[in-house]
């Protein structure tokens, strides 16, 4: 079934095709002289019990150890003898490949791309070699601040929904998982229903499709041949859906930690809000983070750090996870500035109660917004990401045309809702790492 999408702006002209076996290509011709297929799987470390922590992320790095088709170290080799270029990312939610190529290359290199994700074969030995890259990768993630504070938060901002924990997974778990677990998680989860195919750049979108189709048919081909039994996969994943949305903070939980490796202090505050199964609840709190951290002029920014100086740096972030989402306040100070700085943010989220934000603030997030998804759109790549992002976590293309005009029609009255709704200045959590 093939249908091309109403109701989008000039500057996007998707079209997306539905396979039999639930795959989702979406297409789109455009006149940059790349192409970008980006393969988006509807899984992440979200989906996985506590005992395969990291999984997810380990197999990413397997899926360019080659298939029966592509021994190690040929994909690589192939993409870049051809001036291509490829990555791979992890998150929560989802995990995504990608290949940007010439449009001369793409029906060449397309299908290795497809083999590779769809038929990893995941060998004994370069899974112990690789065992031992995501254990440094690990190590190296624990020694940056940044990420051992964002740590501490989502183990604060969620009691049981698995966001709490890392993507890479703790090192006593990556050391004890076997290659046959991983193999029993690919075919489990790797399945075309579970996978958006976009492909943007300059081939006619009927050329793109046609390729993508056949490699994932050439493909599922491959792997039905050696389909392994999947049934003892489900007994030892944790499958988020069954899982209750946390409620809001009813008082101030506080969790303080020594790190000695800081030369200031790290705050953060937080507070848990909807994530994109509640999209509609998502527009106003991500106003509201431009609105206080966004930006020089930004309000947290500009009283804290440029006229106060009582921070080296501030900034805001709605993270918007698919089930539920964080609103993140995090701040670098001097150990004995931290309660002001604390007083001084929870009195801006109380002012976003008691004030309707002005209009001037509004409107220049307004302008960011509408600038960014412009820019947002000029390569293959970004379009393919936009696409794939949006259709693997909300089902749908619509919200990624729509999003700036979501944004333009949020007015004063709906930044106060959505702040006395969701951000309390007297209920959040609240992490401190101090550097003694």
């Amino acid at each position: 079934m093939t249908s091309t999408l109403n109701k989008f702006p000039r500057l996007n002209a998707p079209n997306l095709h539905k396979l039999p076996n639930g795959l989702t290509i979406i297409a789109e011709q455009m006149p940059v002289d790349a192409v970008n297929l980006s393969l988006w799987i509807k899984v992440g470390s979200a989906v996985e019990s506590d005992a395969i922590n990291g999984m997810a992320h380990f197999l990413e790095h397997m899926i360019f150890k080659g298939t029966e088709q592509l021994a190690s170290g040929e994909f690589e080799r192939r993409i870049e003898e051809r001036g291509a270029v490829t990555n791979a990312a992890t998150s929560q939610d989802y995990t995504h490949y990608y290949i940007t190529t010439a449009p001369k290359d793409f029906a060449e290199l397309a299908p290795l791309q497809i083999d590779v994700v769809s038929n990893a074969s995941i060998p004994d030995d370069a899974f112990e070699r690789e065992r031992l890259v995501v254990l440094e990768e690990i190590k190296r993630s624990e020694d940056n601040p940044r990420r051992r504070t964002y740590r501490r938060a989502m183990e604060t901002a969620f009691d049981r929904l698995p966001y709490r924990r890392a993507v890479l997974g703790p090192e006593e778990v990556i050391a004890g998982l076997k290659s046959q677990q991983m193999r029993d998680f690919h075919a489990t989860w790797y399945q075309p229903q579970s996978i958006t195919a976009v492909a943007v750049g300059n081939l006619p979108v009927e050329e793109l499709i046609a390729t993508v189709s056949e490699g994932f048919a050439q493909a599922q081909r491959r792997d039905e041949s050696q389909r392994r039994d999947e049934s003892r996969l489900y007994k030892e994943t944790g499958l988020i859906a069954s899982l209750p949305i946390e409620l809001p903070f009813t008082e101030i939980v506080r969790r303080e930690f020594i790190d000695e490796t800081l030369q200031q202090a790290r705050l953060v505050m937080l507070w848990r809000v909807p994530g994109m199964i509640h999209l509609e609840q998502t527009y106003g709190l991500d106003v509201l983070a431009a609105i206080l951290g966004h930006g020089r002029t930004s309000r947290l920014v500009q009283d804290l750090r440029e006229e106060r100086k009582l921070v080296s740096s501030i900034s805001v972030s709605n993270i918007s996870h698919e089930f539920q989402g964080t609103f993140y306040i995090s701040a670098k100070c001097a150990v004995e500035d931290l309660a002001e700085v604390e007083n001084a943010i929870a009195q801006h989220i109380n002012s976003l109660h008691a004030e309707l934000v002005k209009e001037s603030e509004i409107a220049r997030v307004r302008r960011r917004v509408a600038n960014r998804f412009i820019f947002g759109n000029e390569t293959p790549s970004d379009r393919a990401g936009l696409y794939g992002y949006y259709h693997s976590l909300v089902g749908d293309l619509e919200p990624a045309f729509n999003y700036p005009a979501k944004i333009q029609n949020q007015d004063a009255t709906d930044l106060m809702q959505a702040a006395k709704e969701y951000l309390s200045p007297d209920a959040y959590g609240v992490v401190i790492l101090k550097p003694f």
